[in-house]
């Protein structure tokens, strides 16, 4: 039987699975990703983990399905994205990655939109563009950044570590190949930094020879580019069509519509994805929310089952609302020093609310996104497909519907990113002539969820005192962000109570 290796680099976990030419499973295996070094505005990673975590993976199916990895035809991996990679002239990385955390660049990235001028690129430049952390490495480490001799997203490294070459895609690396010339010259460097640009489905080479086991049975496999991991899941949601609309509810939240013409809005990333254009982005929060408010309250073993508890709880007549920023933002504020909020608490609510809360208020957040993205493009979607660890709360997803007044459509592949990655792979092989082919052949729906009028009717009035409540607070949170940076004799007070 012909089987492909498709994995998925998450933000907290990394999967492999052995997935055959129906889209069927075959085999998976799944890691908890390398601990990420996370500090105020600081987060990083040493790639190397994520090595380590593609052989554990793909060893563990190599033991349960020798005989079908041994038939392994293709390799495709899709991964986080907005994370540098840095890689020196020996092609070791010079310093841990960067992930789409880190806000260390934020001053970076106001000294270089005013450099910049009117370059196409300085408006989208904030702290977690790639341009802004080159230039926080020159400023904050410049014996690195005399190292330096390319910038590689996650997937790529893994790529580059089974074949030797260093390649990318056009959409992963979509705002580091817009800082061509001029702007990179801005930091004092060369294009030379920019890897091979090939198409998702391209091969980027076989596998090497002489890699650690299980590869050490795959040299001459070819490996294909893949793409990030939300391009990936959207070909896994068969949502990579036009005029459909997605949400990944991963460790971080996504949200985008996708189209045939070009169009701008207000903090949406517009990227060509190969043939489609795609509006939207993601957030800083998403199902990682849920898991916090899950640790908050004592249940983080079993986020699901802790979630689905406070959920069939009693709710309190008053809904409370949640401004979901506890690390910034991305889409659609690009501001780091956002935070988050419970506003109109009262002394009789409990879990359940503040539950019910945090899930809606990811879905306000969606909702906004998504109008942003529909008057842009001049039309409504018909339907929103969504993927990811939150769409198994079906609750979430009738939240989502009701809030947002559109239907959500759940995929059937439990992992749309490793479906996607195979997608990626068969399609490379040329079993299917095109992405839309393969998503035909292999996409299935599980569950559908249309709005209902009189809840969405309600949430209406909750989503317009969000906006509220989000105006209000954005100033209140850059003066609370500016005390962390500057920490002054609060920050002692607990340590200093609890000495005897």
């Amino acid at each position: 039987m012909s089987t492909v290796l498709a994995c998925d680099l998450g933000g907290s976990s990394f999967r492999a699975a052995l997935i055959d030419l129906n889209g069927a499973v075959l085999a998976e295996s799944a890691a908890a990703g390398p601990a990420l070094d996370d500090r105020l505005g600081h987060s990083q990673v040493a790639a190397e983990g994520w090595w380590k975590r593609l052989l554990e993976t793909a060893g563990d199916l190599a033991r349960q399905k020798p005989d079908l990895f041994a038939r392994i035809e293709a390799i495709a991996i899709c991964g986080v994205t907005r994370t540098q990679v840095f890689l020196g002239t020996d092609g070791r990385e010079l310093r841990p990655a960067l992930t789409w955390k880190d806000s260390r660049s934020e001053a970076d990235a106001t000294r270089l939109r005013e450099r910049l001028g009117s370059h196409p690129e300085a408006g989208r430049i904030n702290a977690f563009h790639p341009l802004a952390r080159l230039a926080w490495l020159a400023e904050a480490e410049p014996e690195n950044f005399g190292k330096l001799a390319c910038v590689l997203e996650p997937k790529d490294y893994l790529n580059f570590r089974l074949t030797g070459r260093r390649a990318s895609d056009p959409v992963s690396m979509a705002r580091l190949i817009a800082c061509t010339g001029s702007a990179l010259a801005a930091v004092d460097l060369s294009d030379s930094v920019i890897p091979a640009i090939v198409e998702p489905c391209d091969a980027v080479g076989p596998v090497g020879a002489g890699l650690p086991a299980p590869f050490d049975r795959l040299a001459g496999v070819p490996v294909f580019c893949g793409c990030n991991d939300t391009w990936a899941a959207v070909a896994g949601l068969g949502a990579m069509r036009p005029g459909y609309a997605y949400n990944i509810s991963g460790t971080t939240e996504v949200l985008g519509v996708l189209g045939t013409a070009e169009a701008e809005a207000e903090g949406l990333m517009t990227v060509d994805w190969r043939g489609l254009w795609h509006l939207g982005g993601p957030s800083q929060n998403g199902a990682d929310t849920a898991a916090w408010l899950a640790g908050l309250l004592g249940g983080s073993d079993n986020i699901g089952a802790t979630i689905d508890r406070l959920l069939a709880g009693q709710r309190h007549p008053q809904p409370l609302i949640f401004l979901p920023y506890l690390q910034g933002e991305r889409v659609p504020y690009w501001d780091p020093n956002l935070r988050g909020a419970f506003i109109g608490l009262g002394r009789q609510h409990g879990p359940t609310d503040l539950a019910y809360a945090v899930l809606e208020g990811v879905a306000c957040l969606n909702r906004i996104v998504l109008e942003r993205a529909e008057a842009a493009l001049g039309t409504q979607v018909g339907e929103i497909r969504f993927g990811g660890g939150g769409a198994a709360n079906p609750v979430w997803a009738q939240i989502k519907a009701d809030l947002i007044g559109r239907p959500v459509v759940v995929g059937s592949a439990k992992e749309p990113g490793l479906l996607g990655a195979a997608i990626i792979a068969w399609t490379g092989l040329h079993r299917f002539a095109s992405l839309a082919a393969a998503q035909d052949a292999l996409v299935g729906t599980a569950r559908r969820y249309e709005p209902e009028p009189a809840r969405h009717t309600a949430y209406d009035r909750l989503y317009a005192l969000y906006r509220r409540s989000e105006q209000a607070l954005v100033p209140i949170s850059a003066d609370l962000a500016a005390l962390a940076h500057a920490p002054g004799p609060l920050a002692g007070l607990a340590s200093a109570a609890a000495a005897p």
